[in-house]
């Protein structure tokens, strides 16, 4: 390192506080999807969960039902994926919103460059997401962290092929924090309480 770099700090990451406060449509820093995700999707106003494994993704739910005071309360799921995978843990699910305020779901992508979470009606069917539930535990895996949109779209194209699911949606404006309380792209939209529980998988 030249002396030039030392006295200017040559080759420094930028922090990510300058994420965090560039505008959205500023052209994006290079740093790792994963990275990027969190950040937007906090400043979202989303609870993030990072397990390494499944049964640290079981001990985060049993934390959030605790912290919350879940306690034999229904999840409502219209995912046959969550009832499989959480079967043997004590969750009661339901197929009706009149009988819970809480919605457990899968997704299809978590996408980086603005930290919203994309479903359709393989997780919500043909509901609105005005019509779900207030409270939302999302469950997904690193392997479904793509950068964009459109790049997201290209996938479910090339997996589905000719059984494309409709009800496309992303989750993004969740509880209102300082940063996202003034964002006009939020007005009418149905405000969620969001945690999502991210497991490794690559």
């Amino acid at each position: 390192m030249g002396l030039l770099d030392k006295l200017f700090g040559g080759g420094k990451k930028v922090p990510k506080e300058t994420l965090e406060t560039r505008g959205e449509h500023m052209p994006d820093l290079k740093i790792p999807l994963d990275e990027k995700f969190t950040i937007y999707f906090k400043k979202n106003g989303g609870k993030f969960i990072y397990c390494e494994n499944f049964s640290e993704v079981l001990e985060a739910l049993e934390s959030i039902i605790s912290e919350n005071n879940w306690q034999n309360r229904l999840f409502y799921t219209l995912d046959k994926r969550i009832n499989e995978r959480f079967a043997t843990e004590k969750i009661s699910f339901t197929d009706k919103t009149s009988e819970s305020d809480i919605f457990f779901t899968t997704c299809e992508h978590l996408i980086a460059h603005n930290g919203s979470v994309l479903v359709c009606s393989h997780q919500i069917k043909e509901k609105k997401l005005n019509e779900l539930p207030g409270n939302l535990i999302v469950f997904a895996t690193t392997s479904q962290l793509v950068e964009s949109i459109s790049e997201a779209l290209k996938v479910i194209k090339n997996k589905y092929q000719k059984n494309i699911p409709d009800n496309i949606t992303t989750l993004k404006h969740f509880l209102p924090t300082p940063e996202n309380k003034n964002d006009f792209l939020s007005y009418g939209s149905a405000s969620k309480n969001v945690y999502l529980l991210l497991l490794e998988d690559f």
